[in-house]
């Protein structure tokens, strides 16, 4: 095998996988909150309980999609009383995003429920083998970070 075919191979391989296991967990995620949540949407929670107050600017870059689908996201989640929309007080053109107490419950409801589900799958595996994958998993993340900021090609 040719080192062209092998790396088309695991490109594959790897969109199969991440497919699959995007797919799994969204019904999951929908089966255990009774449809209340996407992954977005849960993610989006995720990160907004992790960083705080944001914006949807930083929001869309941070899940490498346009303004209009975030705006989407946003104001489902607003509707369901999840994250609120809070004008800054110095410059009301500036709007803030931050998580609703019912956010954080439904955050942190659904965090241990994929904590539980994932976990589930990783526990059988040896410790080793997880830390290799995420070692090279988090080293792809990072490669492609750093090619998106411009500071790089790695090929």
């Amino acid at each position: 095998m040719t080192n062209e075919s092998r790396l088309k191979s695991w490109i594959e391989r790897y969109e199969a996988a991440h497919f699959l296991i995007g797919k799994r967990l969204d019904a999951m995620m929908r089966e255990q909150l009774g449809g209340e949540l996407t992954i977005e949407q849960f993610s989006i929670l995720r990160y907004m309980k992790r960083r705080g107050r944001t914006t949807s600017t930083e929001l869309a870059d941070a899940f490498c999609v346009g303004k209009s689908a975030i705006t989407a996201i946003i104001t489902r989640l607003v509707d369901k009383s999840l994250i609120a929309r809070v004008q800054d007080q110095e410059d009301r053109r500036v709007v803030y995003l931050e998580l609703t107490d019912e956010g954080y419950r439904i955050e942190e409801i659904a965090d241990e429920k994929v904590q539980a589900n994932v976990g589930k799958y990783l526990a059988t595996f040896p410790e080793d083998e997880i830390e290799g994958f995420m070692s090279c998993f988090e080293r792809l993340a990072a490669l492609m970070v750093e090619d998106s900021e411009g500071r790089g090609t790695h090929e």
